[in-house]
């Protein structure tokens, strides 16, 4: 009865009630987008040809996470924009980007298909036409896309011009690109901009237009920005004027990939010359040149590709980044100061060989697979808070290797300015053997150029030390840094994050007093042991192996500790986790004190998310990914249940993935509403007394 009155009282609205009424249910904002508009943070938007027509599954969704990540880990929110079922999202879920990853015919969404895709409830990535258009009613005033479309060659003939430049005249929004590709008419496309009245400034220190894969096209624009303040203040004088045409700032492809993009540029223009030999024309030209470019690259385009994205990412946050704190400073409002926290640890190329047989035999070949990704444990937890919204600055060292490079690139969404790149040092490498059932059986690991994370080079970081809000350490790093480290911890009452990484190391803050001036720990129960062992305290010849008895013995273990930290997190593996610190509220305080302990200790144990020996897939970065998740919560103020669940969740969905920290990892995947979507086994409290 109720849906029967609601209906009638539409139909006998006025048309602009109406009208709004179909707005609200045919545009729908992400809540993470609206409430980041609301409080004025920076919104970059993201347009989704890229994973509906840009690359096949699943390279399209690891890139569109990625590019989420690397706006997040500069202070930004993503917004990235498509069609949905007839409905115009702007900020996609994780499961909303799983869906358009995988849509078997999605469409391509520019501002004239618009009417139909809606009417039809279809769905598809938005073009840069589409995206610019959604992100203006949105009031996001920066977009970042790989390259914009342009005049096509022999368009003075054909008309084919693209609606990208047509958009950018009429809708006041920054777009930034790596200019345009040099399979279109780059001088047309200039002078069609120009009788548009779009603003065209390249960013950097020269006027050199790219073209996408290259840095130089042989045209210039007529104006440049040098950095994200400029380009800032160029956007907001465009805004302030009520001018309704846009700014395009291009961006050229990063020094380090400029080689592999000439590699790719030659391969265009090869495919450019077979394309007009072959007679092939019309809309049938950039999809015959990209699939060519593609075949004479052995691949590597997709690559320059993606880097270039990324670089674009990068640059366009923090163009937004700039401009939110220029508005906010017109505004006349204070400037929140901005959460820091740095890690300082072992970054490194891994090498994981995983058997297909549960059992390995020694002397001889077995069968299995090998793959390359980038670890260290400090670079995954520092990746993982990343990928979460909490960005730490990561201070490590690489060699100046080709590996290093490499290293370095694949951690271009995280902040990586505290990386040392160190001349006549390898870069760490570490090359683990994993059983068919996902357990490790055998590491290897060069990590050397760890001992050159030294407290003097530490030091020259100490200003954003003493004002961190956490400091993450792992026991890669020298004893005499942890000593420094645990210093500053103890002048400026910052609290500090052990995480031992093996046994080996796990005793290294024990060597001295230096422990007592960490607040966290989050050790496995053989770490646990070293620990007490180094402080003389009696442990057990033997770690127990039932449940009860595990839990007995952690808690037994983490007593002393607790006589200084706030808290212990010890990783029981397919056990879960168990959480020890003082009680508060029937749970463990996470939040650090500020005074004495007045409350008991109390133990809280958190059974594993059951998981088969199927969804295993690498166990290197579990542990990482359980405490970078719980550092996130902890950080933003969450309770214990809700940070170690995050934790948990997190750690899931890494071990379900080849790479250490799962590229899929987002403030989106864990959350409070995904861990509150879960049906959770009970944790059980344990008292341990005063």
């Amino acid at each position: 009865m109720l849906g029967r009155v609601s209906t009638f009282l539409h139909r006998c609205a006025p048309p602009a009630v109406r009208r709004c009424h179909m707005h609200d249910i045919l545009f729908q904002i992400h809540p993470s987008v609206s409430e980041a508009l609301a409080e004025n943070r920076p919104v970059v938007a993201l347009e989704s040809t890229i994973i509906t027509h840009g690359m096949p599954y699943p390279q399209n969704l690891s890139t569109a996470q990625e590019v989420e990540a690397m706006v997040r880990s500069q202070g930004a929110t993503p917004a990235t924009i498509a069609v949905l079922q007839g409905r115009l999202h702007v900020g996609l879920s994780h499961d909303q980007l799983l869906f358009l990853s995988r849509s078997p015919a999605p469409l391509k969404v520019s501002r004239r298909d618009l009417p139909y895709v809606l009417s039809r409830a279809l769905s598809g990535g938005t073009t840069v036409s589409g995206t610019m258009l959604a992100a203006h009613r949105a009031s996001i005033p920066v977009f970042v896309t790989g390259g914009v479309g342009g005049v096509h060659r022999d368009g003075e003939n054909s008309m084919d011009v693209s609606a990208d430049l047509t958009e950018l005249g009429r809708t006041p929004i920054a777009v930034v690109s790596a200019g345009v590709k040099s399979i279109l008419d780059i001088g047309r496309t200039l002078e069609f901009l120009e009788t548009q009245g779009v603003c065209v400034a390249t960013f950097g220190k020269t006027r050199e237009f790219p073209a996408f894969f290259s840095p130089q096209s042989g045209f210039t624009s007529p104006h440049n920005v040098t950095n994200a303040e400029e380009a800032a203040e160029l956007i907001e004088a465009m805004l302030s004027v009520g001018l309704q045409s846009g700014v395009l700032l291009a961006v050229p492809i990063p020094e380090e990939h400029a080689a592999a993009g000439e590699i790719t540029q030659e391969a265009v223009r090869m495919a450019v010359a077979q394309a007009s030999e072959k007679g092939i024309r019309g809309r049938d030209v950039t999809p015959f040149i990209l699939q060519r470019v593609s075949e004479l690259t052995q691949g590597r385009s997709l690559q320059a590709n993606m880097a270039l994205i990324r670089n674009n990412a990068r640059v366009g946050s923090q163009i937004a980044c700039a401009l939110s704190e220029l508005q906010r400073h017109k505004r006349g409002g204070a400037s929140p100061p901005r959460r820091e926290q740095v890690v300082i640890g072992g970054i490194n190329v891994d090498f994981v060989a995983k058997a297909e047989t549960e059992k390995l035999l020694f002397g001889q070949t077995n069968p299995g697979s090998v793959c390359q990704s980038y670890g260290g444990v400090g670079r995954n937890i520092a990746d993982c808070m990343a990928r979460l919204g909490e960005p730490a600055l990561l201070i490590s060292a690489v060699g100046a290797d080709t590996q290093g490079e490499a290293l370095l690139s694949h951690c271009s969404h995280m902040d990586t300015r505290g990386v040392a790149r160190i001349p006549g040092h390898r870069t760490a490498t570490y090359c683990a053997v994993i059983t068919g059932g996902g357990e490790l059986s055998l590491g290897l690991g060069d990590m050397d150029i760890h001992q050159q994370i030294t407290a003097q080079y530490v030091t020259q970081f100490e200003d954003l030390l003493s004002t961190a809000d956490l400091i993450c350490l792992d026991g890669n790093i020298p004893v005499s840094t942890i000593d420094y480290v645990c210093s500053v911890s103890r002048k400026y009452a910052v609290p500090v994050w052990y995480e031992p990484t093996d046994t080996d190391k796990a005793p290294k803050p024990f060597l001295s007093d230096s422990w007592r001036n960490l607040s966290y720990t989050s050790p496995n129960l053989a770490e646990l042991c070293a620990m007490n062992q180094t402080l003389g305290l009696p442990t057990p010849a033997v770690l127990p192996g039932e449940v009860g008895e595990v839990l007995g013995c952690a808690v037994a273990l983490c007593r002393p500790l607790l006589e200084h930290l706030q808290c212990v997190l010890v990783t029981l593996g397919p056990l879960g986790v168990l959480l020890c610190g003082e009680q508060e509220g029937g749970a463990v305080r996470l939040s650090p004190r500020k005074q004495p302990r007045t409350h008991g200790l109390c133990a809280v144990h958190y059974p594993a998310v059951p998981l088969t020996p199927g969804d295993v897939v690498n166990v290197s970065g579990a542990g990482d990914s359980l405490a970078g998740a719980v550092m996130a919560g902890t950080l933003r103020g969450l309770g214990a249940d809700d940070s170690v669940r995050l934790g948990l969740l997190a750690a899931c969905l890494s071990l379900a993935s080849p790479h250490p920290i799962a590229p899929s990892l987002s403030a989106q995947t864990v959350s409070l509403e995904t861990i509150q979507s879960h049906a959770w086994p009970q944790p059980s409290c344990h008292w341990i007394g005063q």
